[in-house]
């Protein structure tokens, strides 16, 4: 399967977590021989959960695998992985992570690289716009899902 196989699976999981009201993030994790593993989207919104995020998720739908099965993998995503989701990668020794976007969220990429993780951006206009829309309808949302407090600001701040 190629990056562009990849990602696209990651971004029609993407588009379903959107279309269920969550944060649309999709991931796809496929063997070093090409076979996928796992698929999965955001799910913090829907299933009400800390941890589902679009990488987890895929993680968790791959099911149970020997570590073997993890070394040489590549996980696809549409943003760039959250601390959670690169500790998630290098926990389970995937070899590559390819990234949709990382304009509007910039991950831990510099330390996926630093443990020995390929790391590839494509720099994906459809990853990218699918989650400016997304921020631009449900800021609250999106600030829960990357751990920042929703900013309030009185008259006289202004």
């Amino acid at each position: 399967m190629n990056d562009q196989e990849g990602l696209a699976i990651a971004i029609e999981e993407a588009k379903t977590s959107y279309k269920e009201g969550g944060v649309p993030i999709g991931a796809a994790l496929v063997s070093r021989d090409g076979k996928l593993l796992g698929r999965g989207h955001n799910m913090r919104v829907q299933s009400g959960s800390a941890i589902h995020h679009g990488e987890t998720s895929a993680l968790y739908n791959s099911g149970r695998l020997p570590a073997s099965a993890y070394k040489g993998a590549t996980m696809f995503t549409t943003l760039s992985p959250c601390d959670m989701c690169t500790g998630a990668c290098i926990l389970y020794g995937i070899g590559r992570v390819v990234i949709g976007e990382n304009k509007t969220f910039l991950g831990g990429e510099a330390y996926l690289k630093q443990r020995g993780v390929e790391v590839a951006v494509l720099e994906n206009k459809e990853c990218q716009d699918l989650m400016e829309l997304f921020i631009k309808e449900k800021p609250e949302i999106w600030n829960e899902d990357i751990g920042e407090e929703e900013r309030v600001y009185s008259k006289e701040a202004k």
